[in-house]
């Protein structure tokens, strides 16, 4: 698998895992079917997806990336569409992961390039 598919794979990992997050909490504790359903798809299909990019990425680096961009992701998602806040130390810390993430695939030699 080329470089650009793993990756590919890994962002449609990331994009179904924050769905699968965002219909937990519409989910309202498992008591609606349909974001119930919605998350246990998204998750099975997210959890797929990362595992195909171990083929390629060692696991830290795949889970650093797909963990830390989901964070940032979901609270973009929290912030729009359940009109959750966040405070400057939310937003430095989400900040500091994207830098985190961009460190270890700019410059990690762990990451096949």
């Amino acid at each position: 698998m080329a470089n650009a598919s793993v990756y590919a794979m890994l962002l449609v990992a990331i994009v179904l895992e924050v769905i699968g997050t965002t219909a937990l909490q519409m989910s309202q504790q498992f008591t609606r079917f349909g974001p119930t359903a919605v998350l246990v798809v998204c998750y099975t299909a997210a959890f797929y997806c990362l595992s195909v990019t171990l083929r390629v990425i060692p696991v830290g680096i795949a889970y650093a990336i797909w963990s830390g961009l989901g964070i940032v992701l979901i609270s973009a998602v929290g912030l729009v569409f359940f009109r959750q806040k966040l405070d400057l130390a939310a937003i430095v810390g989400l900040v500091l992961i994207i830098a985190g993430v961009l460190v270890v695939n700019l410059f990690s030699k762990s990451v096949s390039h």
